[in-house]
């Protein structure tokens, strides 16, 4: 499908994301120049009063003090921003420890570094690899908490179905009948647990959304309760950290575990790696679920541009799943669920004869016809290569790679409804 002036859809896709993520950040811009311009232009005009004061009362005429006491101030500020004063020490095993934790989670709080030559070419080589592999746990940690999402949310959805049906033919029957009669008779698919698996029925998105957005609220606030009172910092400070952390900006403000000494101070270091570790996690599935709900809105708003006025939003928006007649029917045909990205043969779907009298929808008719209509297709592909003088090209699915295909987007989408990412 193409869009006004021969424009892919997926190229559509990202300059549109591009120009909504510019906007983005010139609003972001300007607010926080509006926020925090005048609290920083106070508080350099505090610092200059303070050193004019300490001036005119104790070096007057004395160029050299000056001098010294320049040198005190820039020795200080880099003691301070290094963290070898009133800090405990930087690179004993815990404090390397954690640093290579901010390496390997991407945080990066920047309030320990490397000085040596040494140190910071083992960082580029370390960091790599270490990166690489926490990459890697952040896409398994979010297929398997997406998965365990989408069983928890199939078992309430089968125990709704099962509610419903109960609901219905108790309804239907006599008074009188017994219960045990009642349970004998009823449909087949209150005695299936494996009629509706997670390939043929998927969670939406919103509700994973939702519960990751919960769970991510109570682990950042029990942290924040813990860092509040061991650190000695507001509850909303301990609660910015959290975010920032668990986010991976890590500007290195506020760090955790950072004084000399702490009460129980290794049973903190364990809790904060924990809560470290499982909200950086959590964060990082919730991100990439709101990902996929930031690409349903473009795909809506590019198909409003290029169809106008017309209905183009229902197929965009979360449809309920399939009703309890719906599931009891497709329990009594047996029939398979095709791919959209794969037409074979043996996958057809198997459809129902019909009397010559009835009328016959396009839904039926494409999947009786399916396997001719991708002979159809191939051959008027290979005759317009030849036509093109070029040979016949042969695609197979496994060797179609569309955007999105890799990487967590494609991790998240693969677990949720077909309509709420639709690629074409």
């Amino acid at each position: 499908m193409c869009l006004c002036g021969g424009l892919a859809e997926d190229n559509a896709r990202i300059i549109l994301l591009a120009v909504v993520l510019a906007t983005y950040m010139l609003v972001g811009a300007a607010l926080f120049q509006r926020l925090e311009s005048d609290l920083e232009i106070r508080q350099a005009a505090e610092f200059w009063r303070v050193y004019h004061a300490f001036r005119r009362h104790h070096l007057r005429g004395s160029p050299l003090a000056l001098q010294r006491l320049h040198e005190l101030l820039y020795a200080y500020g880099n003691a301070s921003a290094t963290g070898i004063i009133n800090k405990r020490r930087r690179w004993d095993f815990p404090g390397s420890f954690h640093f290579v934790g901010t390496i390997v989670s991407t945080i990066g709080y920047g309030s320990t570094a490397p000085q040596t030559t040494a140190g910071k070419a083992a960082v580029v080589l370390y960091g790599f690899f270490g990166c690489s592999g926490g990459i890697l746990f952040f896409n398994l940690f979010l297929e398997r908490i997406i998965t365990f999402l989408a069983w928890i949310l199939r078992s309430w959805h089968v125990r709704r179905l099962r509610r419903r049906l109960r609901r219905a033919t108790s309804t239907s029957r006599k008074v009188s009948k017994s219960s045990n009669s009642q349970r004998s008779t009823l449909p087949d698919i209150l005695d299936d647990d494996d009629h509706v698996d997670l390939d043929q029925w998927k969670p939406s998105v919103y509700w994973v959304m939702l519960y990751l957005s919960a769970t991510s609220c109570i682990i950042a606030c029990c942290a924040a309760a813990l860092y509040a009172s061991l650190e000695s910092w507001d509850y909303f400070d301990a609660l910015y950290f959290a975010f920032v952390s668990f986010t991976t900006i890590g500007f290195g403000d506020f760090v955790s575990t950072q004084k000399p000494s702490y009460p129980y101070v290794h049973w903190y270091r364990f809790a904060n790696f924990v809560f470290l570790v499982v909200g950086c996690c959590c964060i990082y599935s919730l991100l990439n679920v709101t990902s996929i709900v930031i690409k349903q809105g473009l795909n809506y708003v590019i198909h409003k541009l290029q169809y106008g006025n017309k209905d183009v939003a229902a197929q965009y928006l979360p449809r309920r799943q399939s009703s309890v007649s719906a599931i009891y029917h497709s329990k009594r045909r047996s029939t398979r669920l095709v791919s959209r990205d794969s037409i074979r043969a043996e996958d057809a779907v198997e459809t129902p004869r019909r009397m010559s009298g009835e009328l016959i929808c396009m839904k039926d008719f494409m999947s009786a016809n399916k396997v001719s209509l991708a002979v159809m297709q191939k051959q008027l592909y290979d005759a317009a290569q030849k036509q093109r003088g070029g040979g016949t090209l042969v695609a197979t699915p496994n060797q179609v790679l569309r955007p999105g295909a890799v990487g967590p987007l494609a991790i998240a989408s693969e677990k949720f409804e077909s309509k709420t990412t639709i690629n074409r």
